[in-house]
């Protein structure tokens, strides 16, 4: 199931590799929206703002690992491009303890500090109860989230993008039967919710290690493979925490603007945490399709294929633009619509600013699309740094203009959503202008 991306056709290789990418993270995407669906329309709109907040804070959380295990992907992508399977397998082994020792101490730390954390994030003294309830049995599934992350990236970093598909997607299954179970037989309200959640999560985690451990032999690592190496381990620190920090960065923005969401009230806290919810299923293939063209730039580049590189990158702009261009497309015409899947007619106040959002973030996809191939881009040609360069621009625009345009009466709210693609369009003029000033 191994694809080598150093040869064939470009567009239709590339499009191969991403389709169970994309298809796997709609699937995850159906984890989210099976909590939102059926608390929104079971629970009422305080759980629904309660479980839409403490998807942004734990979307946060996991971003630092999936950051950790992106960044290591990378380097392995390199190694197998230049078929140096002794550094491949120390990398594995690294990188497996550093991220996994990180998983722990944040496990521990979120326990600790779930209080601190809220405090800082405004919430709702209406819903605050529920958001901790919710808060406190997801946290149990953080290092369920490092296991399915770690082994994914590794298994896409040598070209095998079905296996994690398989394992989220059995995961996605039951994510919506136990919620059905907990929610409606049960009656255990937001608990049921995140007790569905973290029990798939261990189900695709521990899943996708045993077939990695049993069905993959080419990563079993022995005792030679066991060492530390200054510079392999130098490698796998450089990569993984500077994509780390990207992830973060971005994540961390989006948490903030959740707190300043989260001061409007809970109307506008339910209009987001559903608004967001489609905002993020529909620009996701393109998420993914920056992953798949990552690996793609990786492994061309230990390959030495600079040629073939070029010419995937033309390739994979026209395809983003054209998918976003499409999507826009949908989203601003059944804005209303979609969101009617999470939020009950009656609720015209949140449907009017969830159709808001939609159609100002909507129009502009085409943003967020061209800066998923860049951050994939920087990050395959060993410059990890110019990631999270384009990160900070792009959400440090977007935090500061959504501060200082909803403080201005006649704007309020929609200063928040119309910081987002000015942020995307400026961090997308600085990362083309890079690569064409040094593309040598």
């Amino acid at each position: 199931m191994q694809k080598d991306l150093t040869t064939g056709p470009i567009a239709g290789t590339m499009l191969r590799f991403a389709l169970p990418m994309i298809a796997g993270n709609l699937l995850q995407q159906f984890y989210n929206i099976a909590d939102t669906l059926i608390v929104g329309r079971y629970l009422g709109v305080q759980a629904l703002a309660a479980v839409g907040a403490a998807y942004t804070l734990m979307t946060f959380l996991t971003s630092i690992l999936l950051g950790l295990c992106m960044g290591s992907g990378a380097v392995f992508s390199l190694r197998y491009g230049e078929k140096n399977e002794a550094v491949l397998k120390n990398s594995i082994f690294l990188s497996f303890i550093l991220i996994g020792i990180t998983a722990l101490v944040l496990n521990i730390a979120v326990f600790i500090f779930i209080d601190p954390i809220m405090r800082l994030l405004c919430v709702p003294v209406e819903i605050y109860d529920l958001m901790r309830t919710y808060l406190w049995i997801i946290f149990y599934g953080i290092i369920a989230v490092f296991l399915y992350n770690y082994f994914s990236c590794l298994l896409r970093s040598v070209g095998n993008s079905f296996i994690p598909l398989v394992f989220l997607g059995i995961s996605a299954v039951l994510n919506i039967l136990l919620d059905l179970i907990f929610v409606l037989k049960f009656g255990w309200g937001v608990a049921g919710a995140g007790a569905a959640t973290v029990i798939s999560q261990f189900v695709s985690g521990i899943g996708i290690f045993l077939y990695t451990l049993l069905k993959m032999p080419e990563f079993r690592i022995n005792k030679s493979h066991m060492k530390f190496n200054r510079s392999v381990m130098s490698e796998i620190a450089g990569f993984s925490f500077l994509t780390c920090i990207q992830q973060s960065v971005m994540n961390f923005g989006i948490l903030m603007v959740q707190g300043l969401v989260n001061s409007f009230g809970a109307a506008v806290m339910a209009a987001f945490a559903a608004a967001v919810k489609i905002d993020s299923f529909a620009y996701m293939p393109v998420q993914d399709f920056g992953n798949a063209f990552s690996t793609f730039i990786a492994q061309n580049y230990g390959a030495g294929k600079h040629d073939r590189i070029k010419k995937g990158i033309k390739s994979a702009v026209i395809t983003s633009v054209l998918f976003c261009l499409a999507i826009s497309s949908i989203v601003w015409i059944f804005a209303k619509d979609l969101l009617l899947i999470f939020i009950q007619p009656q609720e015209t106040e949140i449907l009017a600013v969830g159709v808001q959002y939609l159609r100002i973030e909507g129009a502009f996809y085409c943003g967020i699309g061209c800066l998923f191939l860049l951050y994939g881009l920087y990050r395959a040609i060993r410059k990890p740094e110019m990631s999270v360069i384009l990160t900070v621009i792009s959400l440090g625009t977007r935090v500061a203009l959504a501060y200082l345009l909803s403080a201005i009466p006649s704007i309020g709210v929609v200063g928040i959503w119309a910081a987002v693609p000015i942020g995307w369009v400026l961090a997308d003029f600085v990362g083309f202008l890079y690569y064409h000033l040094h593309k040598g």
